[in-house]
């Protein structure tokens, strides 16, 4: 029997970053190294499980109950973001945190204070989990995929707990928005799905955004500088031209709640050519819709001021709003609310400010809210997750198991 903080460290020691230039599927080969052990896992614990070419790993676990009862399935995602380093994770175990700043002994003079990150004091006299301050932590999400093991560690040794039909899903690329590109919803054969992939505890969400992908590209001139006057165009200066016809306000570090945002995520240039990527963010489809064309009319007035082709701009669609998919099987929604509430936890329904592999899985037919996995501060070395947490979140999963059962006809 493992324990949930050991499961985790273990699955957090496999670097398995995405990499969105990449086109293969997975997009890292190092992603199958954690798949793999996952699916010897399952394995060893008597689950019949597979793992296909695409990354992902399935597992079904039979009811011990007759009835009709739902099958459930528990989603979490392997891969970690591209922002920050994912491999030599060097994780910090603070036993009974005291509610002081953390010194993280990776790098000289950083720490991870209260005074910046207030939501550290509501874990005081819990366990933390933090990075070293050189590397992400990669709670998001194998924080998720640990609490789902956890839970079937618990079933699988527990003959007399009573439950449905189970299935278990390891997904590659999530944090790349290629998630569920090519999951097989037929095969997974469950009637509604949770992804294990919030973060605080309490958190429900079965709203995200609305999402795009834009890649900026501003063709220049290089003349020789004694001798540009007139001729010269400066691909990186007018890229951050461009940048500036974007609303100011409409940014990810002045919004919130149902608030869009344009992210500039990265950038690469010279004078002679530059390249701008954005994401596109907004609930509202008809908001989401003006983003798209707005940044494409940025571009037609750098044309308008530095001639035609000088701007290109090229937006794709990543994932929609799930909420309509899955407010008419609200009922999903209200049992892990009382998941929540058996546990003493008081559910934090709200909307995703992001998006989980739950969006396109409810357009694809398997209606799929998000629950929380307890990490947070997640894609950088702030991150950082409670052990009690996660021990909360495998305890809703069971939860919900048994709350279906019970309602077995």
């Amino acid at each position: 029997m493992e324990k949930i903080l050991d499961r985790f460290l273990r699955y957090v020691s496999i670097d398995t970053q995405s990499c969105e230039e990449s086109e293969t599927q997975p997009s890292t080969e190092k992603q199958f190294n954690l798949l793999r052990v996952l699916l010897s896992d399952l394995k060893a614990m008597g689950v019949e499980a597979d793992l296909d070419e695409f990354g992902y790993v399935m597992g079904r676990i039979p009811a011990n109950v007759q009835g009709n009862i739902p099958k459930l399935g528990f989603i979490a995602h392997v891969d970690t973001s591209p922002d920050a380093s994912g491999a030599d994770i060097k994780p910090q175990i603070i036993d009974n945190y005291d509610g002081g700043d953390i010194a993280l002994k990776g790098v000289d003079g950083l720490f991870l204070k209260p005074s910046e990150f207030p939501e550290l004091l509501d874990h005081k006299g819990e366990t933390l989990v933090t990075t070293d301050g050189t590397t992400l932590l990669g709670a998001d999400d194998k924080a998720g995929v640990a609490e789902i093991m956890d839970a079937v560690q618990y079933v699988v040794s527990h003959p007399e707990f009573k439950h449905g039909e189970i299935r278990i899903a390891f997904t590659p690329d999530e944090e790349i928005g290629r998630g569920v590109a090519k999951f097989d919803v037929k095969k997974f054969d469950a009637d509604y799905g949770y992804t294990m992939d919030g973060g605080e505890v309490g958190e429900l969400e079965f709203e995200n955004f609305n999402a795009a992908a834009a890649s900026v590209h501003i063709q220049g001139r290089n003349v020789h500088p004694g001798y540009a006057k007139g001729k010269m165009l400066n691909a990186i200066r007018i890229g951050m031209e461009f940048n500036g016809l974007l609303p100011a306000d409409q940014k990810p570090e002045y919004t919130e709640g149902y608030e869009g945002f344009f992210h500039l995520i990265n950038f690469n240039g010279t004078v002679e050519e530059a390249d701008f990527s954005y994401i596109i963010r907004d609930h509202d489809m008809a908001k989401y819709e003006q983003k798209k064309e707005f940044i494409k009319e940025c571009a037609r007035v750098i044309n308008e001021r530095y001639g035609e082709g000088v701007a290109s701009v090229e937006v794709k669609h990543q994932y929609y709003n799930m909420r309509k998919q899955v407010e008419p099987h609200y009922h999903i929604v209200e049992k892990a609310i009382k998941a929540m509430e058996m546990e003493g936890i008081k559910p934090k329904v709200q909307p995703i400010r992001g998006g989980t592999d739950g969006a396109n899985l409810s357009f694809m037919g398997l209606p799929c809210p998000n629950i929380f996995a307890g990490g947070l501060n997640f894609h950088g070395k702030m991150e950082f997750v409670s052990l009690q947490s996660m021990e909360k979140a495998a305890k809703v999963i069971l939860n919900l198991l048994s709350l279906f059962a019970s309602e077995a006809v």
